[in-house]
């Protein structure tokens, strides 16, 4: 695609680093929690591992790859 405005409603800059920081904090609460309290058993596994895992994981691994290819306006 060649058109000048194919990133004209994708996240700016300020978001996708804002997206960055707030999925490493979500992260980093998550690795804390099993830290402290143990890997959980069980449909706990699920959600406290592997939803929030999954999802920030998502944003942060999204949000790196857009703002190393400048996939942003």
């Amino acid at each position: 695609m060649t058109d000048p405005n194919r990133w004209k409603y994708a996240p700016t800059r300020a978001e996708l680093k804002i997206w960055l920081a707030l999925s490493m904090i979500g992260l980093s609460v998550v690795l804390a929690a099993l830290v402290k309290h143990g890997i959980p058993t069980g449909p706990a596994f699920f959600e406290v591992v592997a939803l929030p895992g999954l999802f920030l994981g998502y944003l942060f691994i999204r949000s790196v790859k857009r703002l190393i290819r400048r996939e942003h306006p």
